[in-house]
């Protein structure tokens, strides 16, 4: 479920070794920034673990990061074991595996000293979906497959006098890390919001329920006293780092009401009613939604330790 980057390297040319490197830059769309198998197709990156270098070192071959040519050299992730479509985060950005191995056309000099590559059966290749800058020590999170569902509580967007905003930004923050998302609009009303909380998770429907709305002070604010008749157990962790990050930005913060807790095998989590706040707080806890999700659902990859 989580590993580490143990180098990243690159190569100004094909059919060469790549060169680690302090740090590198992940663009969306292309690849690693000055990587010569950088561009638009399905193989923008590729990444192999530490253990299948180390399987080469133990046949005697002195290689390293790069050696086979890969971009990203990782520790504990089992990288053969993903489904195609699987999204990894590493640090900000997000990734798809695009495909597992290669046909190799021609032994390259490794294979002629060993007698076997690990690369072509043991590497993997992905795309990047949102950039950011990477380097040795960062994490490397893998994402179940789950589904996620947006509730946006507003009065005036449930009249059409004003647009959401905040409901979409969460619906792409999750699409973006793999999940099949439903989208609703309700309005201020804790009945409506009751049945939708307690239908979706004991219909088993549902593994993620975030609220947008209906946090603060206001008689119309009534998601986290709704929440908390619905759910089972609270979940107290997530609501306290929100509020303690975010009060480094906004004393307000200290007005937010919001809980999370878990029904069934659902989590649901309150987010702030602003496009802004609702991003910034979702921010807070995807790290640990993973793990969280994982034993929810049961739904292990079994590929990280």
């Amino acid at each position: 479920m989580r590993g580490r980057i143990e180098a990243v390297s690159i190569s100004e040319t094909k059919g060469v070794r790549k060169t680690p490197m302090p740090k590198v830059e992940l663009v969306p769309g292309h690849g690693i920034q000055g990587d010569a198998h950088a561009g638009p197709w399905h193989r923008q990156v590729s990444l192999l673990a530490a253990e299948s270098i180390e399987k080469m070192q133990e046949l005697g071959l002195k290689v390293f990061p790069g050696a086979f040519a890969e971009n990203i050299t990782t520790r504990n992730l089992l990288l053969p074991a993903l489904p195609l479509g699987t999204r990894l985060t590493i640090g900000d950005a997000v990734v798809s595996v695009t495909q597992i191995g290669k046909v190799c056309h021609t032994r390259c000099a490794i294979y002629h000293q060993a007698g076997d590559c690990v690369m072509p059966r043991e590497g993997i290749f992905v795309e990047v979906l949102r950039g950011g800058v990477i380097a040795p020590g960062d994490g490397v999170v893998v994402w179940p497959r789950f589904r996620a569902l947006v509730i946006t509580l507003s009065d005036r967007c449930s009249r059409g006098e004003t647009a959401d905003e905040s409901g979409p930004a969460l619906l792409g923050e999750l699409s973006l890390l793999g999940a099949e998302v439903t989208h609703c609009l309700l309005p201020d009303d804790s009945t409506l919001l009751a049945q939708t909380l307690i239908q979706s998770s004991d219909n088993n429907t549902v593994d993620l329920i975030v609220t947008t709305g209906g946090t603060g002070l206001s008689p119309r604010d009534i998601t986290p006293e709704t929440t908390l008749r619905c759910i089972e157990r609270e979940v107290p962790g997530i609501a306290e780092e929100m509020r303690r990050l975010s009060l480094m930005k906004t004393p307000h913060a200290m007005l937010s009401r919001a809980v999370a807790g878990i029904r069934g095998q659902t989590l649901i989590v309150n987010l702030p009613g602003s496009k802004k706040g609702a991003r910034e707080c979702f921010d807070v806890f995807r790290g640990a939604l993973p793990h969280a999700l994982e034993v929810l659902t049961g739904n292990t990859l079994d590929c990280g330790r």
